[in-house]
């Protein structure tokens, strides 16, 4: 068995999911982990963050469900609402990173989202997936030209596949997978606990 955790970057409770998931990795240490970018902002929602109204009322429920960090960096990007969610280019980033540490995913998807919620980084930006390989400790070159290599794309494009395959229609979700068998853990919000009863139930 495996879990499977479905996100987006751009998701607000992807992020506030990160302390949860966090703490679920290091109690199941047994259990592989396989991170895969959720397709949330393409196509036509690749629009300015202003045309979606209900975004700081939302991050501020997150805030206080789960305690997750929305900082003055990620406030002062979306100040004037101009700013470009592009789930595919973050989808680029992730798999750029999860390339150079595989076994290092869910570490590095958290990462990538304390970029932007936190520091208010570009996702689609390959300075951010620099810095974040950098304070890694991971090859930042390789992880920049991964990222701007046409193969990302179709990673990108594999993982949205994927959460589809999976029956994923909302970010965050966590799966139990094992062969055929799918069930899931989370979906949104759940705590470690909740998930640890979950879990025992499949055993």
């Amino acid at each position: 068995m495996k879990l499977v955790h479905v996100f987006d970057a751009y998701c607000g409770w992807s992020h506030g999911f990160s302390a949860t998931l966090r703490e679920v990795v290091s109690r199941h240490p047994e259990l592989p982990v396989e991170v895969v970018s959720g397709g949330l902002f393409t196509g036509g929602r690749r629009v300015p963050i202003r045309e979606f109204g209900y975004v700081q009322g939302a991050n501020a429920q997150i805030a206080e469900l789960t305690g997750a960090d929305f900082g003055e960096g990620y406030e002062r990007l979306i100040a004037d609402g101009s700013f470009v969610m592009d789930s595919e280019a973050a989808a680029r980033g992730l798999a750029a990173l999860r390339g150079s540490a595989p076994e290092r995913a869910v570490e590095l998807a958290i990462d990538l989202q304390t970029a932007f919620y936190v520091d208010g980084r570009s996702l689609s930006e390959a300075a951010t997936y620099r810095r974040i390989a950098e304070a890694a400790g991971l090859d930042a070159d390789a992880v920049v030209t991964a990222f701007e290599d046409p193969a990302a794309s179709a990673a990108a494009k594999n993982d949205f596949r994927r959460a589809a395959d999976l029956g994923v229609t909302g970010f965050p979700t966590l799966l139990a997978v094992d062969g055929e068998r799918v069930v899931p853990l989370a979906r949104g919000h759940a705590t470690a606990d909740e998930i640890d009863h979950r879990l025992a139930s499949l055993s």
